[in-house]
């Protein structure tokens, strides 16, 4: 099966005056379409760096980025904004929501620029917000903002979800619901999905897991047999 997204050999430098930091260093995976993908290592170890790269928030210093045929790494800032409007869904950590629209508008909001969106109202009734439309983010609990910070990710149809500590600020029930709601768009909707997370527990739920170290990938496995995030405990 072709390689949906891969990256060869992809660096990302700052310079501090005369210091070199090498935040990514030679980095090399891929993905196939489809696929739910865990990124796990240590803080500050390059995993939100790569995400930012693949996802057209920050350019690389070196290497090349494929996803779904397109090389990324050679467009220009008006070609990554479209890349980013269109293809990629961003979940962050913090749920990023506007305060004084409500769940509903707040998708709808994301979907206004998108190509080919699918229908604000459907895709928060089957992230299990259909009685929530109408609620402002302050009436929401943490897990219910998160879902409509899901939900405006999916509901722009992109090619690729990209989620970054996803349940870094929610309690352990409510985070392993997101996962799972995660985890079920990725098989039912066929949708490729990359989670970051510092915590190696839910390496058993990937289709294919990535280990970060150092700025290089220390090690990358696939999982033939995955298991529902039910069945994992931590």
């Amino acid at each position: 099966m072709k390689d949906f997204v891969k990256l060869e050999d992809i660096s990302k430098i700052y310079k501090m005056g005369e210091v070199e930091i090498r935040a990514v260093d030679g980095i090399d995976f891929a993905i196939e379409k489809g696929e739910f993908v865990i990124i796990v290592g240590p803080s500050g170890a390059g995993k939100t760096t790569v995400l930012n790269i693949l996802g057209g928030m920050d350019t690389a210093t070196g290497g090349k980025i494929t996803v779904d045929g397109a090389d990324i790494t050679s467009c220009n800032a008006r070609q990554l904004t479209s890349y980013r409007r269109n293809d990629i869904g961003f979940v962050f950590q913090f749920y990023n929501l506007v305060p004084n629209l409500t769940a509903l508008e707040n998708v709808e909001l994301a979907l206004q620029i998108c190509k080919n969106p699918l229908d604000a109202r459907e895709v928060l009734e089957e992230v299990g917000l259909g009685d929530r439309l109408d609620n402002f983010p302050a009436q929401l609990s943490g897990g219910e903002q998160q879902r409509v910070s899901i939900a405006r990710a999916l509901a722009k149809n992109p090619k690729l979800l990209l989620c970054d500590e996803p349940t870094g600020a929610l309690d352990y029930n409510t985070g392993k619901s997101i996962l799972k709601l995660l985890q079920d768009m990725c098989r039912e909707r066929g949708m490729t999905v990359i989670v970051i997370t510092h915590n190696s527990a839910l390496a058993p739920m990937a289709d294919r897991l990535i280990r970060i170290k150092n700025g290089k990938v220390s090690g990358m496995e696939q999982n033939p047999n995955p298991v529902s995030i039910d069945q994992i405990e931590w």
